[in-house]
């Protein structure tokens, strides 16, 4: 049997093909939930204001943008009380703003991220309680959207696995915020862009993920790239110096081009006989994981290639209802009828992309 127009992926050991299939467009229906008035005035949530502006900042702006402040200005009541050998330590803030439940959800979820999913969920049902007339109400609320968060983690690392599979990546390369150079926004703004020009004008292909150091709270970003032969500008050099965390001396390969402009950087080759790259994707997958980071990508990364597949290259079906095809590891790529070739790197670069 032939199918024609198949997706088709590689996992980290075979390619699999997707039988192209018509189905009826599906009518998403989008819940409208009611929005609750949010008031923290609680000393703990007083204190994440206090220590994280970040917070702050993205929460006024997304109550300008949506519209959402219940009064225009904040009202912000301050009561000292000085007594005779004591310090002033009263305060009472009142900010109310008004947030859909799964608006909340995500903020809340967002807050506890760090600590174990079972104490997690117990802290957010906590807080989420007084909004749902009963108790029961609110865990099955919150266990649905834990469920939804579940799902996405896993579609989100398929989707990683598969772009990187397909990528041929050759580094794996972190950039380090250097303060006398750049404050940490420009620093961002000019590396991506930067990163934006190379894979425009010199075919670069990267994915990514920023993160900051446990103890110092240094910025850098962590990231495969695909860097054709000859397109780095600059020099590859190496550097004997001491890394802090295993505290001895190592050999690092640096760029003089990123050096100069954006601070440190390291260069690892990832050799395809070495499992340096599933090293390298369960380093980035532990972010996306346990931080709630987003992979940064790359416009030119796809999760498929498309190609007709012929009946002798198909080793069984496989998949739920056998819906998809195992393929012999030199099966025959087809674009339209037209024999492109044994599949092959090369190969794969002619073939039509699609996400």
């Amino acid at each position: 049997m032939h199918y024609a127009e198949a997706k088709v992926y590689f996992d980290g050991s075979h390619y699999i093909a997707i039988p192209h299939t018509t189905r009826p467009k599906k009518i998403r229906h989008i819940e409208c939930e009611e929005e609750i008035t949010i008031t923290n005035a609680t000393n703990e949530e007083l204190e994440d204001l206090s220590s994280n502006p970040q917070l702050v900042t993205e929460n006024i702006s997304m109550f300008d943008n949506e519209n959402s402040v219940k009064k225009e200005t904040e009202n912000i009541t301050e009561t000292t009380e000085i007594k005779s050998n004591e310090q002033p330590t009263t305060k009472c803030v009142e900010i109310e703003r008004k947030l859909t439940k799964k608006e909340y959800f995500e903020e809340l979820y967002k807050k506890y991220i760090d600590l174990k999913k079972k104490d997690r969920k117990t802290r957010i049902i906590e807080k989420m309680s007084p909004y749902f007339t009963e108790r029961k109400y609110c865990v099955e609320y919150v266990e649905k959207h834990f469920e939804r968060k579940k799902r996405n983690l896993i579609v989100r690392r398929i989707r990683m696995c598969r772009k990187a599979n397909l990528a041929n990546f050759n580094y794996f390369c972190t950039f380090t915020y250097d303060n006398s150079k750049h404050t940490e926004q420009e620093f961002k703004k000019k590396l991506k862009y930067c990163f934006a020009n190379f894979c425009k004008r010199k075919n670069w292909k990267y994915m990514g993920v920023w993160e900051r150091a446990p103890k110092t709270q240094r910025l850098h970003f962590h990231g495969l790239f695909n860097i054709p032969q000859g397109t780095l500008q600059g020099e590859l050099i190496k550097v004997k110096d001491y890394d802090t965390s295993s505290h001895r001396m190592q050999e690092s390969i640096q760029s003089s081009y990123f050096n100069k402009r954006f601070g440190r950087s390291d260069f690892k080759p990832i050799d395809e006989n070495e499992k340096r790259l599933g090293n390298a994707l369960a380093y980035l997958m532990k972010y996306i994981e346990k931080t709630g980071e987003k992979i940064v990508y790359s416009k030119n990364l796809p999760q498929y290639f498309i190609s007709d597949i012929i009946e002798d290259d198909i080793v069984c079906h496989i998949g739920l209802e056998d819906r998809k095809l195992l393929l012999f590891d030199n099966f025959l790529c087809l674009d339209e009828g037209e024999v492109i070739g044994p599949v092959s790197p090369q190969v794969i670069e002619k073939m039509r992309k699609c996400n």
